[in-house]
């Protein structure tokens, strides 16, 4: 279902936001709430299109750090096995009887060779021992590098360590009623030179034709020279704004999406961060205001910023309107 206009809009259309006007052609909502777009792609084979290092990038610490783990452990399995299969008589300094245990010596020797640890005891003998141990070496010299590149990668990587409110509310503003998110940095990378930018994207009914359009949101305050603590994007519900005479049920019939992109100068990296959200009409609380989440110190000395506190609302009456 989509929302009919029964009004002209007046606010300014967005025309440069890269994402589909056909409404037939989109399924769900165009980015996820984390900000990551909602797609999935097809059409290429999967070796085509995947890009090992921004995958490695982008894993989460624990999956990085398992993967790590699985990795290193299967190379030493596949060289236990390489060295079991050639003979473990081509291995000097053996002390065990049993399989297992001569299958564990070949295991923590292949990890003593991988890492160039080579505490001594066990040594290769022969050309075919030899000559697999120094290939095991160098990859372990490869692969070592190629770690230590990507966890560099990963500590260097900009990022704008922003958290968002989880709604979005319409609040009491001024003699009206605005639509108001918060969001807040949660680490000492503090963002100079912000830049806030809303885009309302609704589907509506143009004939027969369902159509997406994408309006920018007038912001009161859309640029800070700075972001140490929390910041209120609030826009004004008026007669210019698209939300106007818009109830509940008609954002639903609309499919409307919130979209939020933060662009700012972060001083530890030296380099610009980019930040996404979207909001939809779940999000959406009505007759409800931020409760403050800074307060100063017992001896007013200096401002204590509460982070759990940044979803934290309290209801308020607003006109039935706009419910």
């Amino acid at each position: 279902m989509a929302f009919i206009l029964k009004r002209k809009i007046k606010a300014k259309i967005e025309n440069e936001t890269g994402l589909s006007t056909n409404g037939n052609l989109s399924g769900g909502r165009f980015f996820q709430n984390d900000g990551k777009p909602n797609m999935k792609v097809r059409g290429l084979k999967f070796w085509e299109r995947l890009n090992m290092y921004h995958a490695l990038l982008s894993l989460s610490n624990f999956g990085f750090v398992l993967l790590i783990f699985t990795v290193f452990t299967l190379i030493n399995l596949i060289f236990a096995g390489i060295y079991l299969y050639i003979g473990i008589e081509h291995l000097n300094g053996l002390v065990a009887t049993t399989t297992l245990d001569k299958f564990s010596e070949a295991f923590f020797f292949s990890a003593q060779t991988f890492t160039t640890v080579g505490y001594g005891r066990i040594n290769p003998v022969g050309f075919a021992a030899s000559f697999i141990a120094s290939g095991e070496a160098l990859i372990g010299l490869m692969s070592f590098a190629l770690i230590t590149g990507l966890i560099y990668g990963r500590f260097s990587r900009p990022r704008a360590y922003i958290c968002y409110s989880k709604n979005v509310l319409f609040a009491p503003y001024k003699d009206g009623v605005a639509l108001m998110l918060r969001m807040v940095p949660y680490t000492k990378n503090y963002l100079a030179n912000v830049e806030a930018k809303v885009t309302l994207a609704m589907r509506v009914l143009e004939g027969e034709d369902i159509k997406t359009k994408f309006y920018s949101l007038d912001l009161e305050v859309s640029k800070a020279n700075t972001l140490t603590a929390n910041w209120t994007l609030v826009h004004a519900i008026t007669e210019d704004s698209p939300l106007f005479e818009m109830k509940k049920e008609d954002l639903m019939n609309a499919n409307v999406e919130l979209l939020v992109f933060i662009h700012g100068f972060d001083e530890s990296f030296a380099n610009t961060v980019i930040s996404r959200a979207s909001y939809t009409v779940e999000d959406f609380v009505y007759g409800a205001k931020f409760n403050p989440m800074f307060y100063p110190d017992k001896n007013s000395t200096y401002t204590i910023l509460q982070l759990d506190l940044l979803d934290s609302y309290s209801k308020v009456p607003i006109p039935m309107e706009f419910e």
